[in-house]
């Protein structure tokens, strides 16, 4: 389903990334495509293995920083996970583009699937310590142009956040 004459909505979400009701949510993977922690090590937990064996059955090699793909959702809420793998601020890795192509491949692959709804955790700004405000803001323009691209399928896109203070940046940042 192709949305053609409403607008598409960008949301901040206080809440849990595991339990959207959506057809795709976003993990942020590591390179290896086999768990780990924070957002990734809770997606696999609550999606059970499931989710790990479709990593390893599509990702044999893992995944380029910056690419994203597609597994079983296992038992989480949604249809598909799309795992993305940030760069490592913390390690030296600060190119900008490789963070804002994690948001844009996960749509692509997304909306290659027909995904109508999809929720997204802050992509680097955990352990890879990506800069909280450049991250929210990367995430924020970067998820806004692909909703604005009317052959998308995506009809609502959500920025999750854990914590009531990041929320409320997140929410500053799509109003302002």
């Amino acid at each position: 389903m192709r949305h053609t004459g409403s607008v598409a909505e960008l949301l901040a979400v206080h809440g849990d990334i595991t339990r959207q009701r959506v057809d795709a949510i976003v993990n942020a993977a590591n390179n290896a495509m086999r768990g780990g922690g924070g957002v990734d090590g809770a997606i696999h937990r609550a999606g059970g293995p499931a989710i790990l064996e479709d990593c390893i059955a599509r990702f044999p090699h893992g995944l380029a920083t910056g690419d994203a793909g597609w597994t079983t959702a296992g038992e989480l809420p949604a249809r598909w996970v799309v795992h993305t793998v940030g760069p490592d601020y913390g390690s030296g890795q600060r190119d900008r583009e490789l963070l804002v192509s994690c948001y844009r491949r996960s749509i692509e692959v997304a909306a290659g699937l027909g995904a109508t709804g999809i929720a997204f955790p802050l992509v680097s700004a955990g352990i890879y310590a990506w800069p909280l405000d450049d991250a929210i803001r990367a995430a924020v323009d970067t998820i806004r142009l692909a909703l604005d691209d009317r052959t998308s399928s995506l009809v609502e896109a959500r920025i999750v956040a854990r914590d009531a203070a990041t929320h409320e940046r997140v929410q500053n940042a799509i109003a302002g």
